[in-house]
């Protein structure tokens, strides 16, 4: 029945399509990318359809090679799966996570002990990144945790925390009312998946339009430094209460003016639907829930 099927040249095409290139699936398949190539190119002739636009810049997918990327992804992670399940694996407690690095420095890793606490068999491996994953066709993680306005209805997702966002300051830098010209800390929103949060939105809804005529403003590309120089008294930060929270209750942050939040997106746990039933991502995921509870 399955005599028929081209495996090697399935498995240069997953390769190289996972990795956008041919230099890198022959080292992840110990070949040659002339080989890699070859097995694409049978694979084409096979099927009647071109698979990949061969670029200067690299190798890009075609409609039909996009389609047959996930579906022969998804296959060989199940085939995969399925495989592990008659070899013992001594890593069975392991638990992939990827989110951003603001996620994971401010909300996620201060708050492990807890989990290893009580599952003390139990190990997170923790990848951050602040671009958007695809773990529809990315197998290497369990679980990935963003902050998204969007649904996902191909992926379990569980719904973690709704974002607010204030403006918080240094208890030193408050004290200095007059100061002009105003400072403010302006973080690049990446990870997320729609504008959160901007100045603009704060100052007209708190009355103070002002505050952008005399600004100044100070650009840094993650959340974390952009906290961290709100803390050494750089001026105010525009920030998401969820990852601000652990410096107010230190008291290196307060918030101005708490009467005026403006809503944002969701922190949201995602997997590929079945992933949820592996214990060890189960009780993490749990877990989750509850952190995410007292939040």
């Amino acid at each position: 029945m399955f005599r028929k099927l081209p495996l090697n040249a399935l498995r240069s095409f997953e390769s190289a399509s996972r990795l956008g290139s041919l230099r890198d699936a022959a080292d992840e398949l110990s070949v040659t990318p002339a080989a890699v190539s070859l097995q694409i190119r049978n694979l084409e002739v096979s099927l009647g359809v071109k698979l990949f636009d061969r670029l200067r810049a690299g190798l890009s997918l075609t409609n039909e090679g996009r389609l047959l990327s996930r579906q022969v992804h998804q296959t060989f992670s199940d085939l995969s799966a399925h495989l592990d399940r008659f070899v013992p694996d001594a890593e069975s407690g392991i638990v992939r996570v990827t989110t951003t690095p603001s996620f994971a420095a401010l909300w996620l890793i201060p708050k492990l002990g807890s989990f290893y606490s009580a599952f003390p068999d139990h190990s997170v491996r923790i990848e951050t990144s602040n671009e958007v994953l695809d773990i529809e066709t990315d197998s290497s993680f369990d679980l990935a945790i963003r902050s998204s306005v969007k649904e996902y209805p191909d992926l379990h997702q569980i719904k973690l925390m709704t974002e607010e966002f204030g403006v918080f300051v240094s208890p030193n830098y408050a004290n200095v009312v007059d100061q002009k010209p105003r400072e403010l800390i302006d973080p690049a929103w990446y990870g997320r998946t729609g504008c959160p949060a901007s100045w603009a939105q704060w100052c007209s809804k708190a009355g103070y339009d002002s505050w952008l005529e005399d600004a100044r403003f100070i650009e840094y590309d993650d959340e974390h430094y952009a906290l961290q120089a709100a803390i050494a008294g750089q001026g105010y930060i525009l920030a998401s209460l969820t990852l601000a929270g652990d410096s107010l209750k230190r008291g290196l942050l307060v918030q101005h003016r708490g009467d005026v939040t403006i809503p944002g997106a969701s922190f949201l746990a995602l997997c590929t639907p079945g992933r949820e039933r592996r214990k060890p991502v189960r009780q993490f995921l749990d877990w989750l829930v509850g952190q995410s509870a007292g939040t």
